[in-house]
């Protein structure tokens, strides 16, 4: 009886076994797909925009005055202006997280709208891809969005009286070279946090099975697809 049982039981399991392997091998990745995953992506790593402490005095100063401006900030500490600028720059700080926050809106927008050549070879190029196809596709035109947000808080915290006078000096030994324009320069500062914060959750997304949240990116970054 045993002997007949056997072979009875493992006729009737194969197809079982097949349709489970069916369900979890079979997938495809394709390029809808791949397009939809890549922006469900980016959307984590914009909603995922703590950027506390993001904007340090050094990062901000930086910025604003990149390494050929080095002496003049020097210039700047022997005038006397190093507890102005300490204050400066601590709302200054304060004033771009508010606006990083106040962004979001902008990125999830270009995010949307995205339109794609080529959405499995971004998938399949692991690394930052997507978040570097975004920066290369909308950047500039997410900093241009930015950018009134940007002037709105800077007028809100009265910062424009402070700039120019931080920067009085700063115009007389550049001779007016230098883009001085506040609102622009911490809209490209904003922007640049923000897709560092994209960068690294994309980053997980790839690399942490646990961060991918929906049944699609679990299916489209689950696998080396090369």
């Amino acid at each position: 009886m045993k002997k007949i049982l056997l072979p009875f039981l493992l006729i009737i399991s194969l197809p079982l076994i097949h349709s489970c392997s069916t369900r979890l091998g079979s997938y495809m990745l394709n390029e809808k797909d791949a397009a939809t995953a890549i922006k469900q992506l980016l959307g984590l790593g914009v909603r995922d925009n703590n950027l506390t402490g993001a904007f340090s005095k050094e990062t901000v100063l930086s910025t604003l005055f990149p390494e050929p401006i080095n002496k003049v900030l020097t210039t700047l500490n022997t005038l006397g202006l190093t507890g102005e600028i300490d204050r400066f720059t601590t709302t200054l700080s304060t004033a771009a997280e508010k606006t990083a926050t106040a962004s979001i809106p902008i990125f999830e927008q270009s995010i949307n709208k995205m339109q794609f050549n080529d959405a499995m070879r971004i998938v399949k190029n692991g690394g930052t891809a997507a978040t570097d196809y975004l920066r290369s596709s909308v950047g500039d035109s997410i900093r241009r969005s930015v950018r009134p947000i940007m002037q709105n808080v800077i007028n809100e915290y009265k910062l424009t009286e402070q700039w120019n006078s931080i920067t009085k000096p700063v115009k007389a030994l550049s001779g007016n070279k230098l883009n001085l324009d506040l609102a622009t320069l911490m809209s490209g500062v904003v922007t640049e946090a923000m897709f560092r914060k994209i960068a690294e959750k994309e980053a997980q997304v790839r690399m942490d099975a646990s961060t991918r949240s929906t049944t699609l990116l679990q299916k489209v970054f689950s696998r080396n697809w090369n």
